[in-house]
């Protein structure tokens, strides 16, 4: 493969982690405006807050092993 075109793939790949970032700002606030709205179900907001947010640290952390991957294949 032509290596311009696979460090191209690994730069893509890493801009995974800047939709990540935005996710989890949005709904780190969402959260906060959920508990300030209704703070006795402030427990049961953090389980799913956690769960959500965990999911979108995800896709970064998958981004940067394929990122990693096609960058391997440079050397």
């Amino acid at each position: 493969m032509d290596q311009g075109l696979i460090a191209i793939a690994a730069a893509i790949a890493v801009f995974t982690g800047a939709g990540a970032g935005i996710g989890i700002g949005i709904g780190t606030s969402k959260a906060v405006e959920a508990v300030s709205r209704q703070p006795e179900a402030s427990s049961k907001i953090l389980m799913v807050t956690i769960l959500g947010l965990a999911l979108a640290e995800a896709t970064a952390i998958y981004g940067l092993v394929i990122a990693f991957l096609l960058y391997g294949k440079l050397l």
